[in-house]
């Protein structure tokens, strides 16, 4: 059988057009990968100036001034210190889980952002288990930090990581029931669901003013969860020098410290979420029907609104966050435990069980 010259010139060209759409769809599928982790970037830096600069004003001093305009860039400049500083291991230490720890710590807080939704069809993973993927996905990073304290063959490091691991457990069971609590309101546990049950009313929607006592809860925890001031008791300085990442330097110390913000940050987008009525404008729909219309659409006007929106939503809470820092006392650890286990627990639980009530009820 005698093939054409033109017939194996066109087999050819149609394999090489199939080729490049291959090659084209793997690079569109990390297109919007990509974008998501130069904004949380982004994001991170902004938090770290935000917490210097209102520092700053709290203890009337002078915040970061000389790296870039208004010291915008003092974050990048510490980041480039770090990376060109030593990497020192410890050398009775065991050197894998020593060198695995904060990369655990940062993935495994990574990977929460793909379920947060910064529009209608702005999420790069709209599932139908959102909220619990968050909480199970989050809780893997306290066993980074036990690895972290307990290859570094160091006390005070090891005591750290105890800590972050009992904390973690203790805060995590509160957290859990009060986003148990939001997902039968809603009748979802997808973040998109969510937010979208809060926006037929407006600001009047909001799951805040539902589930006030599971805020509070939700509010304390998620500080917790963060590590945050009054609950920084794995790195409390005046007990163990700098909790599970005393013996660490360079790059790996930066990433405890990336992963720290980008706790605090994921923690702040699901208060924006889950309370706040996310990317929707605080107005009902009888009021103003044709800014909605322009949102779910999902025109690019209403996408930047919707970010806007749940941005500075986000990073209300985060100014909360940073003013609860320097108001308030360190706790002891059995304060802290008492807190989470006596207190939390059982107010989470009884908010849980008030909320299905009046879900049964409503049937």
């Amino acid at each position: 059988m005698i093939i054409k010259t033109t017939e194996v010139q066109a087999i050819n060209s149609f394999f090489r057009l199939e080729s490049l759409k291959e090659v084209y769809g793997i690079i569109w599928m990390f297109v919007p990968i990509l974008t998501l982790v130069l904004g949380i970037t982004i994001g991170v830096l902004v938090i770290v100036w935000l917490e210097r600069e209102i520092s700053a004003g709290i203890q009337q001093r002078i915040g970061p001034e000389y790296a870039g305009p208004l010291g915008i860039l003092q974050a990048l400049a510490d980041g480039t210190k770090l990376l060109f500083k030593e990497n020192l291991l410890p050398s009775r230490g065991d050197t894998r889980l020593f060198s695995i720890g904060p990369s655990i710590a940062v993935i495994s807080i990574l990977l929460s952002y793909s379920v947060i939704p910064f529009g209608y069809r702005l999420i790069l993973a709209d599932l139908s288990i959102g909220v619990f993927l968050w909480i199970a996905i989050s809780s893997i990073a306290p066993f980074g930090l036990l690895m972290s304290g307990y290859g570094s063959n160091n006390k005070y490091s090891f005591l750290g990581g105890l800590r972050a691991a009992a904390q973690s457990i203790s805060y995590e069971i509160p957290l859990t029931l009060c986003v148990l609590s939001i997902s039968l309101l809603s009748n979802s546990s997808s973040t998109v669901d969510i937010v979208e049950a809060q926006s037929k009313y407006g600001f009047g929607g909001w799951n805040l003013w539902r589930q006030p006592i599971g805020f509070i809860v939700f509010l304390i925890s998620s500080l917790a969860e963060c590590e945050r001031l009054p609950f920084d008791l794995p790195e409390a300085e005046e007990e163990l020098v700098a909790g599970y990442q005393t013996e660490y330097s360079g790059i790996k110390f930066g990433l405890f410290y990336v992963a720290s913000y980008l706790n605090l940050l994921v923690s702040s987008l699901f208060v924006a979420v889950l309370y706040l009525g996310g990317w929707n404008l605080s107005i009902s729909y009888i009021f103003v029907p044709e800014l909605f219309e322009i949102d779910k659409a999902g025109r690019v006007f209403g996408t930047i609104i919707g970010i806007f929106i749940i941005l500075a939503k986000t990073y209300l809470f985060l100014f909360i966050s940073i003013t609860t820092r320097w108001t308030l006392p360190r706790l002891r650890m059995d304060q802290l435990l008492n807190l989470g286990w006596k207190f939390l627990l059982p107010i989470a639980l009884g908010n849980l069980l008030l909320t299905t009530s009046f879900q049964l009820l409503s049937l």
